[in-house]
């Protein structure tokens, strides 16, 4: 029986360079944005509202990284039929709204990241582009 695995995590330099870029890229859209950081258990790694995004964003922002890190799935995946249910079930924690991506390595699912602000395909590509800065798949 095994009671220790090797894992592998996100460390501080990752969430620095996935937040670098995400704001970069919002900046280059001009669409100041929400951005959350999570860990595969749903903990907050890091954040950042940026100057003139909506403050009620950042919300939505974790409700999508924590879906997309408890689901493995970008957050848009799930059905419409249980968005609404499952909202409720979770207190708000589960969302089926764009912009909630894993983030994965070597096929490992390491956490998520949830944009929020723009429109939803504004917020897949503000969180596509912080996977990119660190080399991981969606």
């Amino acid at each position: 029986m095994e009671y220790f695995s090797n894992t592998t995590q996100l460390t501080h330099s990752a969430v620095l360079a996935m937040l670098g870029a995400a704001v970069a890229k919002a900046e280059a859209m001009q669409q100041p944005q929400c951005i959350v950081i999570v860990d595969a258990s749903g903990q907050l790694l890091g954040e950042i509202r940026m100057t003139g995004a909506k403050f009620l964003s950042r919300k939505s922002a974790l409700a999508k990284a924590l879906t997309a890190a408890s689901t493995g799935k970008p957050s848009a995946l799930i059905p419409e039929h249980v968005r609404l249910e499952i909202g409720m079930a979770t207190g708000g924690n589960v969302t089926g709204l764009k912009g909630g991506l894993p983030i994965r390595f070597g096929g490992q699912l390491l956490g998520a990241i949830g944009v929020g602000s723009g429109t939803g395909d504004q917020d897949v590509e503000v969180g596509r582009a912080a996977l990119s800065a660190i080399g991981t798949e969606e």
